[in-house]
C-alpha cells in the first residue's frame, strides 16, 4: 500500500511471524481473551471455569484469535494457522446452538472465522455458519428506531464499572456494530436477500444521525425508546464522560463508516468516516500513542494501545478510498500510530503471549487498564499486512 520500503515495517512483520509461531503453538486448543499473571493467554472456551456471565465463550472478542489465524495463514502460508483457526470456530459455534448468551457482535465472532474459512476454502459448513449468524445479527434489528440493538437484559446482572445499573437495554444501540455491519453486506451478497443489506444500511444511517457530532467526536451508547424509536439520551460509556470521546469508539466509527462506503458505494459514509478521522488525527499524541479518551485529564496519562491498532487499520482504509491527493494524510497518521506501537508498546518477548501491550478497557475501569487484548494483536496484524498488500479484505 506505500511505495516506499519502510523497513521497520518489514521488521516488524518478521517479529510478529516468529513470536506467533511458537504462541499460536502454546495456544492452538485456546480462544483467548487476555493474559493472566505469568504473560500466559487465558482460555474463554475453558468450561471448567466458571466465568462471569458472557465472560465465557459468548465472550464477544472470540472471533480474534481464529481471525488472526487466518490472518497469519496468508502472511505465512503456513497451513498450521488454518488448523489453528478451524479449532477456535469449531468451538465458537457452541455458541449459536446455546443461543442465549449470543450478542451483535456475532459479526466480530464469525465474520472474522468461519466467515474467512468459506471465503478462502469454500467450507460449506463455514459458509452456514456465517448465513445464521447474519440472520441472528439481522433478528436484532428494531425497524421502530431503524437501530440494532447491542446487549441482552439479564436480571440480577450488573454489567460492568461503566454501565449504568440498569437491566433494560432494549432499546441501547452502540457505536461499535458499525463494525458488525460487513457480516450482513456479506449475506446479502451472497444470498441475493436484499433484507441483509436494508438493515445494515438503516442502522449506518441511525449511527450517522445520532452518534456523530458536529467535530468528529461521536457517542458510544445512545438509547432509543424500543417502542417508538425516539431517541432518549446518550452514555459516556467506556469513555471518560458522557460528552467525551472514547478513543476505540472513535475508531470503531472512522472504520465501521468506511466499511459502509466500501459495500455500498454512497459517499455519505466516507465522508463520515474522514470526519470523524481529522479528529482523531488532531488528538493523537506526539509520540503517536493514543489515550483512552481524547477529553480526558492528563493525569493520569492512561493509555489504550488496542484503539490504537485499531485507528490505524481504519485510516488505511479510509486512505484507500480517497483521492491520491488526499492519502498520504491518513496513511501518515496511521504510521505514526503503528510505529510507535512497534518501538514502544510491543512485546516479542518469550514473558508474553501477546504482543500490543497497555490497552484499556474503559476509563472508569481500573482493573481493566494497561492490560493485554487478543484483538489489539489482531488489528496491529491487519494493519502491517494492509501496508504490504497481504491478504484478503476481510471486513
Amino acid at each position: 500500500m506505500v511505495s516506499e520500503n519502510i523497513l521497520w515495517v518489514d521488521e516488524a512483520i518478521q517479529k510478529v511471524h516468529a513470536k506467533m509461531a511458537w504462541v499460536s503453538d502454546k495456544n492452538k486448543n485456546k480462544i483467548p481473551y487476555t493474559t493472566l499473571a505469568d504473560g500466559s493467554y487465558d482460555d474463554r472456551s475453558d468450561e471448567s471455569i466458571k466465568w462471569d456471565f458472557t465472560d465465557g465463550l459468548d465472550w464477544w472478542t472470540n472471533g480474534f484469535w481464529g481471525g488472526m489465524m487466518w490472518l497469519l495463514h496468508q502472511g505465512t502460508g503456513e497451513d498450521k494457522y488454518a488448523d489453528y483457526a478451524h479449532i477456535s470456530e469449531k468451538k465458537l459455534v457452541k455458541t449459536i446452538d446455546n443461543f442465549y448468551g449470543i450478542h451483535h457482535d456475532v459479526g466480530f465472532m464469525f465474520h472474522t472465522t468461519a466467515g474467512m474459512n468459506y471465503r478462502l476454502t469454500g467450507d460449506k459448513k463455514a459458509r452456514r455458519t456465517n448465513i445464521h449468524a447474519a440472520n441472528i445479527l439481522a433478528g436484532r434489528f428494531n425497524p421502530a428506531g431503524d437501530f440494532i440493538r447491542a446487549w441482552n437484559s439479564h436480571e440480577n446482572e450488573e454489567y460492568s464499572a461503566w454501565t449504568p445499573l440498569t437491566n433494560d437495554v432494549r432499546g441501547w444501540a452502540i457505536i461499535d456494530c458499525l463494525m458488525n455491519l460487513p457480516l450482513l453486506y456479506w449475506a446479502s451478497k451472497e444470498t441475493k436477500d436484499p433484507r441483509f443489506y436494508n438493515i445494515a444500511v438503516r442502522h449506518a444511517n441511525t449511527s450517522l444521525k445520532h452518534f456523530v457530532r458536529a467535530d468528529g467526536s461521536v457517542n458510544h451508547i445512545v438509547e432509543f425508546d424500543p417502542e417508538t424509536g425516539v431517541m432518549i439520551k446518550t452514555y459516556g460509556g467506556q469513555g471518560y464522560n458522557e460528552d467525551s470521546s472514547w478513543t476505540r469508539g472513535q475508531a470503531w466509527a472512522l472504520y465501521g463508516f468506511a466499511n459502509s462506503y466500501i459495500h455500498t458505494g454512497d459517499l455519505k459514509y466516507l465522508d463520515a468516516a474522514k470526519k470523524i478521522a481529522h479528529y482523531c488525527i488532531a488528538g493523537i499524541r506526539e509520540d503517536g500513542l493514543i489515550p483512552i479518551d481524547f477529553r480526558q485529564p492528563i493525569e493520569p496519562a492512561l493509555e489504550d494501545s488496542c484503539g490504537a491498532c485499531i485507528m490505524a487499520s481504519g485510516l488505511l482504509e479510509i486512505a484507500k478510498q480517497v483521492p491520491e491527493s488526499e492519502k498520504a494524510t491518513y496513511q501518515q497518521a496511521a504510521l505514526k500510530i503503528l510505529k510507535a506501537i512497534y518501538e514502544l508498546r510491543a512485546d516479542f518477548s518469550e514473558g508474553c503471549d501477546a504482543i500490543v501491550q497497555n490497552c484499556s478497557v474503559a476509563y472508569h475501569d481500573e482493573k481493566g487498564h494497561h492490560m493485554n487484548m487478543v484483538y489489539a494483536d489482531y488489528f496491529f496484524i491487519e494493519a502491517l499486512y494492509k501496508l504490504k498488500d497481504i491478504g484478503l479484505f476481510v471486513w
